[in-house]
């Protein structure tokens, strides 16, 4: 949950105590190392940009998952679809396809919440005994968007051709038929 964290700013700096926040709950820790937390109330309740953060957020997951179980499909090292390599490469892209909108979607919901903490941290209508910073949590989902929109793009990579072009086979040379003198 932590997502934001609050801000030590001002003149009443308790340190006794740490505020973090995040899509389902708020919790507060003590220096003794009690936490408590409070998972929110209503959804109705909430602000527009927390409730499309939430949904962003379990799509992408959502996604991920689905575009884990496609590419795999598609690995070269499996044996399921073995038999049309075309049809297994697809396969890989269409999971990379996924990957990157679960990433694009993880993206935005971070950096939607992101820029909501920064203005209410820059807002002057906010107190500065009430504003709050980046959480790890937000830092954990940049780099999960990151690592899905590259996973993503390299799977892309893999896209198949129109039609598989292979070079026609050879055959050996038959050898001659031998004279009977074969010198070494």
């Amino acid at each position: 949950p932590q997502w934001r964290i609050y801000s030590y700013a001002g003149d009443n700096i308790v340190t006794a105590q740490a505020i973090y926040e995040g899509l389902w709950m708020s919790c507060v820790s003590q220096s003794t190392g009690q936490i408590q937390c409070k998972v929110f109330d209503s959804l109705l309740n909430l602000n527009s940009t927390l409730q499309a953060t939430r949904a962003l957020m379990v799509i992408g997951i959502l996604l991920g998952l689905i575009a884990i179980f496609v590419a795999t499909v598609g690995m070269k090292c499996m044996k399921c679809m073995e038999d049309d390599e075309v049809q297994k490469m697809r396969m890989a892209v269409i999971g990379g396809v996924i990957f990157l909108i679960s990433g694009l979607a993880i993206l935005v919901a971070t950096a939607w919440y992101g820029n909501r903490i920064v203005q209410e941290f820059y807002d002057p209508m906010t107190p500065v005994n009430a504003r709050y910073e980046f959480g790890q949590a937000l830092f954990t989902g940049w780099a999960a968007a990151s690592l899905c929109l590259l996973g993503g793009a390299l799977l892309c990579c893999s896209c198949p051709r129109k039609t598989t072009s292979y070079p026609t086979p050879r055959p050996y040379p038959k050898p001659s038929p031998s004279s009977g003198k074969d010198y070494v």
